[in-house]
């Protein structure tokens, strides 16, 4: 089956040491990242977690939380990480990148995840792709999470959802 893989929020404001964001094991997921990429030629999209320009309802509350992140689209804190020069990205303010524009650039395609973080968007993406019907596999160690705990049990938590949500290694699916 043919596949598309998603990259999950690589943006500067996950991977730098100073963001209150940062996701710690961000640089060990670069470069099975850069992998993927590679393998999947065409069929990679990008995505990024934006804020909205008036939170409203429980987003009110999170933004309270985290003001620093209330910035435009544009913000250097919200750009893709240096390393990969996506020509487009699917931007959400939600923690799930399973938008409308995401589900037609999959089609009918399965979906790969990767990115960041494996507890948050790459679990809520996960989970609504499958819920659409999509075939999903999660590459296990082209994703970080919060801390390592956090990680593994989010993806503990998406074996459940099998068959419709696979955990896989790089290795594993390039093997396909």
């Amino acid at each position: 089956m043919k596949a598309v893989l998603a990259v999950i929020d690589l943006q500067n404001v996950f991977a730098d040491p100073a963001s209150p964001w940062r996701t710690p094991r961000f640089a060990e997921v670069v470069p099975p990242i850069a992998r993927l990429v590679t393998a999947f030629g065409n069929d990679v999209v990008f995505t990024r977690f934006v804020a909205p320009a008036q939170p409203e309802g429980a987003w009110k509350r999170y933004y309270a939380q985290w003001p620093f992140a209330l910035q435009p689209p544009d913000a250097p804190l919200y750009q893709v990480i240096d390393a990969f020069h996506p020509p487009s990205t699917v931007d959400a303010t939600t923690f799930g990148k399973w938008t409308p524009r995401m589900a037609t650039r999959v089609g009918g395609a399965g979906l790969v995840l990767a990115g960041v973080s494996t507890d948050c968007c790459v679990l809520s993406t996960a989970l609504a792709a499958a819920d659409a019907g999509v075939s999903v596999t999660v590459v296990s160690d082209a994703c970080a999470g919060v801390d390592d705990e956090s990680h593994a049990k989010a993806l503990d938590i998406m074996r459940l959802y099998g068959p419709l949500v696979q955990v896989a290694t790089t290795e594993e699916v390039l093997a396909k």
